[in-house]
């Protein structure tokens, strides 16, 4: 136990410059949210306490918008708003409105009417009653709803990372993808201690007698203006290109590490999903992307990919890989999954990857209409003999590939299918196959050797010349380690690249990624 804080403690420690960053940019995301809720959300309270036959229609839409999954809100303002603060703002605070909105309405509509009818006779008009009869005795409802959107907008800020708004959630979606503990507590922890603090602070705000109180909220909107200036502190920086990476490449060797120990690459760098990440290079917002060889958005946003002339990605072939007890539960499974073996090269992925991330056809789709085409493609047999469960990562081509092999079992065996698809990154994918969870999904050469096994640096120059000794490695290591087999190849490379818009790239002839680096250093 002492071991594994002290290592986590220890990775803390090395990453305190960035997790500092990650912190301040978490405080002021969460804190210009809120304050643009409360401008809006407080008067709204207000308004629908004198116009009732609206508050309940107020109050819905706010509720509905809470109901609203972040993600999916998320996804909504990227096409409006672009990547960056500006959706994650605007998601923040339609989040935290609905606490502010309620209690508004609720602490005001609380107040004994007795006392307001009292501050009537004594000659007080109705702005009079609301601002030295109703607010105060309503604010320590009104700091409720406050306390619980602060709360709600620390947990929700850590998906900003998805859309390159910063935050914590950097390091947590950095340590799911690469299969790393320490990681991901390195931003939940300081997360929940950020919501533990401010619950905390405001708790006690709310216990302050009325004097009190009426000083602290005089004092609170330039707070909150301070607090949420603090996202802006670490933006400064002065790269004449901008380069977007996913939280996985940020934290890899083959990835961003390798850019900077290998090539001397310093390049501005905002971390994103990659689920938006094309689309933005596309639309001029990133000049340089981590992308993946095989992927359908290269043809469709006319990128090209920088020539890795230092080779620091190593070969990354695909093949399912099974629990060898599950290979003994369902006799037929590795010979039906391995019929799939050397049919798909990398233009055969790309494509098929092209007509799910561009043309939108379903997954489904793309699977059938691919067996058809080698004519593999067989009726369902009915599956009585047990079921197999299938899972995949959370993007185009994992789904394609759980797909196909659905089809292939249910076609070619006495077995029924489970999928289990979407799984996020390499960690959950991993973890559920270890943990008996699902049977079998497709993994990479490179992703075993770097992010599952964390094979030693001597290991992977060795190996990462030849895709057939990087093969040949992780199968016999997770053979010995895991009791998983890996089966034999699918066919294509699914490396990790950079890549540029082609008509950039042009301009500014970059080739390979040491043309990028002497480009930014001569600018």
């Amino acid at each position: 136990m002492n071991e594994h804080q002290q290592t986590l403690f220890e990775f803390m420690q090395q990453q305190a410059d960035k997790l500092g960053v990650q912190t301040l940019q978490h405080i002021g995301l969460t804190f210009i949210s809120l304050l643009i809720a409360v401008i809006i959300g407080l008067p709204l309270g207000i308004y629908i306490t004198r116009q009732k036959k609206i508050s309940g229609l107020v109050l819905g839409i706010a509720g509905v918008l809470q109901t609203i999954p972040s993600i999916a809100l998320l996804g909504f303002m990227i096409p409006v708003l672009g990547i960056g603060a500006k959706p994650a703002i605007v998601a923040l605070l339609l989040y935290a409105l609905l606490p502010i909105i309620r209690n508004t309405y609720t602490g005001i509509t609380g107040v004994n009417p007795a006392v307001k009818e009292a501050a009537i006779a004594m000659g007080l008009n109705k702005w009079q009653v609301l601002f030295k009869v109703e607010l105060p005795l309503a604010m320590p409802v009104i700091l409720a709803g406050i306390r619980t959107a602060t709360v709600i907008n620390v947990g929700v800020a850590t998906l900003a990372s998805y859309i390159a708004a910063g935050g914590l959630g950097e390091f947590i979606f950095g340590g799911i993808s690469l299969n790393n503990t320490n990681m991901i507590l390195a931003g939940a922890i300081p997360a929940a201690l950020l919501a533990i603090l401010f619950d905390f602070l405001l708790s006690r705000l709310q216990r302050l007698n009325f004097k009190k109180i009426r000083g602290a909220v005089k004092a609170a909107p330039v707070l909150l203006v301070l607090l949420a200036c603090l996202y802006f502190i670490p933006s400064a920086y002065g790269s004449k290109l901008t380069a977007g990476f996913t939280p996985e490449f940020m934290g890899r060797q083959d990835g961003n590490l390798g850019l900077v120990s290998k090539y001397g690459l310093k390049i501005h760098t905002i971390v994103i999903n990659d689920a938006v990440m094309y689309k933005a290079a596309q639309e001029k917002e990133l000049d340089v992307i981590s992308g993946y060889s095989t992927d359908g958005r290269l043809k469709a946003y006319d990128l090209v990919v920088l020539d890795d002339d230092k080779k620091i990605f190593p070969p990354y072939y695909a093949a399912p890989i099974v629990r060898e007890d599950a290979l003994k539960n369902f006799p037929e499974l590795e010979k039906t999954l391995n019929l799939l073996s050397g049919l798909i090269t990398d233009s055969v992925m790309t494509d098929l990857n092209y007509r799910t991330d561009y043309l939108h056809q379903t997954p489904e789709r793309v699977a059938k209409d691919f067996l058809q085409s080698k004519n593999l493609l067989k009726p369902d047999k009915g599956g009585k003999n047990g079921i197999v469960r299938i899972g995949s990562k959370i993007f185009g081509e994992q789904y394609i590939l759980a797909s196909i092999y659905a089809m292939l079992i249910k076609g070619y065996t006495d077995y029924d299918v489970a999928t289990k698809t979407g799984l996020g990154g390499t960690k959950i994918c991993f973890d559920a196959l270890t943990n008996n969870q699902i049977d079998f999904y497709p993994e990479y050469t490179g992703t075993g050797l770097l992010a599952i096994l964390q094979a030693p640096t001597q290991t992977v120059t060795r190996l990462q010349a030849s895709k057939d000794s990087t093969y040949n490695y992780v199968q016999r290591q997770f053979q010995e380690k895991y009791k998983i087999k890996w089966l034999k190849p699918i066919g294509f490379n699914n490396a990790y690249a950079l890549m540029m818009r082609q008509k950039q790239a042009n301009e500014l002839n970059i080739k390979t990624i040491s043309d990028l680096k002497r480009y930014l250093e001569i600018k």
